[in-house]
């Protein structure tokens, strides 16, 4: 079968790692790619948002399966489109259809389904400028720290976490009346903070059943201690000490079955990854939020302790098969760390030359934001660069292996949080 999978981070160079393994891939093209998938597949220069001319060529290449990466074209509904289209209709696309894919695309949308479906969560209201007077209100009845979200897709920096009341004020006129976000944030859901420690949970779904995959934690802030702006994620690990049993059947019945049963009960089409953000609070799972897609960089700590063919899992969400496979989960965890730029998640320079690629031993190392540069040599081109993954008998151990393999690795102004995991170590 040929393969095209749609996007250029850590997550994709993940997804095509674990794909070229399957004995029924016969060629996987990635657009666009990095300097990583090309030891995979074939990077293709075409973009994911670009529906027409990814019919044309997934004609043209006699493609059997698309997955898509990022949450951008399931917002758009690149699912919708093939399927509007009687010449590529047949061929399956894994990712939710537009519908589905609000449950990332607007906050609002997704907070409105979980009171519906009796998920827990926390309480909300959703303003726009027209209503931010009614909004200054509602803050001043909460308890700080006092969450603010960007209703739709803002790349993972649009939620803002504030402890002054005034300070959230401000940041609401920023959002609602300045545009920070954009179209992002003309809408904002306000929210109460809920104290506890987060989970990342992912699902597979073929509409029908689904399949728990290896669950993960991650660590969104730029800083130490989970301190300055967030980010599209620093580090992650896999194999969460209070993600035990009775924690996750508490996920599994009180989370995962209503989304999937919402789901089917308002008739939306759903094949694909569902992410669910969970906070433990008091030892009960309350979602933050949903994504529609693998996260990343969770994917490059998830990914690599699942057994399956992934490719033959991901032809069973393409045909409803989904319930006849039996997942298999490394017992090991996994912990992977992210090189980023200097100035990331602000300003920050591209085309840096990255050395010690190959000196890196019993790790893998995923790319997110790189490129190779005219003379062969591999250089980065984002905020996020390199995720560094290793496995262990236990989270020490597979620190210790990341943190030795990333002093490996070089670049000008290389970045990254020394504290990934450290405080789940211990955790009792």
């Amino acid at each position: 079968m040929k393969i095209l999978l749609l996007g250029s981070g850590g997550r994709e160079h993940t997804f095509a790692w674990k794909i070229a393994q399957s004995p029924l891939l016969t060629k996987l093209f990635i657009a666009p790619g990095n300097a990583g998938t090309l030891q995979h597949g074939e990077n293709v220069n075409m973009q994911p948002t670009n529906f027409e001319e990814i019919r044309q060529f997934v004609k043209a290449n006699d493609i059997g399966l698309v997955l898509v990466g990022p949450e951008d074209p399931l917002v758009m509904g690149i699912h919708d489109f093939f399927l509007a289209h009687a010449d590529i209709k047949h061929i399956p696309v894994i990712g939710p259809c537009q519908l589905g894919a609000m449950l990332e695309g607007s906050k609002d949308f997704a907070k409105a389904f979980m009171i519906k479906n009796k998920i827990p969560t926390a309480a909300y209201q959703t303003f726009t400028k027209e209503t931010i007077h009614q909004a200054f209100l509602f803050i001043d009845k909460l308890n700080a720290p006092y969450v603010l979200k960007a209703d739709g897709l803002a790349a993972g920096k649009g939620v803002v976490i504030l402890n002054d009341a005034a300070e959230a004020k401000a940041e609401l006129n920023r959002m609602l009346l300045e545009s920070k976000f954009g179209l992002a944030s003309s809408k904002v859901v306000i929210e109460e903070f809920l104290k506890g420690i987060e989970l990342s949970v992912f699902v597979a779904t073929d509409g029908i059943s689904y399949k728990i995959l290896p669950e993960a934690k991650d660590y969104k802030r730029i800083g130490e201690g989970d301190t300055g702006p967030n980010t599209g994620g620093m580090g992650t690990v896999s194999g969460v000490p209070f993600a035990d049993a009775e924690f996750m059947k508490k996920v599994e019945d009180g989370i995962i079955k209503p989304t999937i049963a919402g789901l089917k009960h308002e008739n939306i089409s759903y094949k694909g990854f569902i992410f669910i953000g969970l906070m433990n609070v008091g030892g009960n799972p309350y979602v933050i939020e949903y994504n529609v897609r693998m996260g990343d960089p969770e994917t490059e700590s998830v990914l690599p302790r699942l057994k399956n063919d992934f490719v033959e899992m991901l032809q069973a969400i393409g045909n409803n098969t989904l319930n006849n496979i039996s997942i298999e989960i490394d017992s090991r965890v996994t912990a992977t760390v992210m090189l980023v730029s200097e100035g990331y998640p602000g300003a920050y320079q591209k085309g840096k030359t990255i050395t010690g690629l190959s000196q890196v031993q019993g790790s893998m190392v995923f790319h997110a934001g790189t490129k190779l540069a005219t003379d062969g040599t591999t250089i980065t081109s984002g905020g996020r660069v390199l995720g560094v993954t290793s496995f262990g008998e236990d989270l020490q151990q597979a620190l210790e292996m990341s943190y030795s393999n990333i002093k490996r690795i070089e670049f000008e102004g290389k970045q990254f949080r020394k504290d990934i995991g450290r405080d789940v170590i211990n955790y009792k």
